[in-house]
């Protein structure tokens, strides 16, 4: 019943920006934390993003701090990432997660929900 889809990705050029989207549904959204992951070819998926349930607090992987912003909009169960100033190692699947109660967390298997990604990829 639980579903997170995500939209947004497409090819874009090194410097570009983007906005990837993820609406859920079947649950409450508006009290549950929320993040973001990627999974690049042949690595394992990196925890980019993550957002409290009142945006109170957000935290940022080390390698997209100050390119990237998350945000969300709980009237519209909807999470945003802002992705600016683009590099082809930003290309990857970007995957949108959702964690059961309020308490941000930046660890993987701490997400309940995930949806089913959307590519991303950035040429040079």
């Amino acid at each position: 019943q639980v579903q997170l889809v995500e939209s947004g990705g497409r090819l874009v050029r090194a410097g570009d920006s983007l906005r990837l989207s993820c609406v859920g549904s079947g649950r409450t959204f508006s009290t549950d934390a929320m993040g973001w992951y990627r999974q690049a070819p042949g690595k394992e998926r990196e925890f980019v993003a993550a957002i409290s349930w009142n945006s109170g607090t957000t935290y940022y992987a080390d390698s997209v701090k100050g390119r990237f912003t998350i945000s969300r909009d709980n009237a519209k169960n909807t999470v945003y990432l802002q992705m600016n100033s683009l590099k082809p190692e930003d290309t990857a699947v970007y995957y949108c997660a959702q964690r059961r109660g309020s308490r941000i967390s930046t660890y993987h298997n701490e997400y309940d929900y995930w949806g089913q990604g959307t590519q991303v990829t950035v040429s040079s």
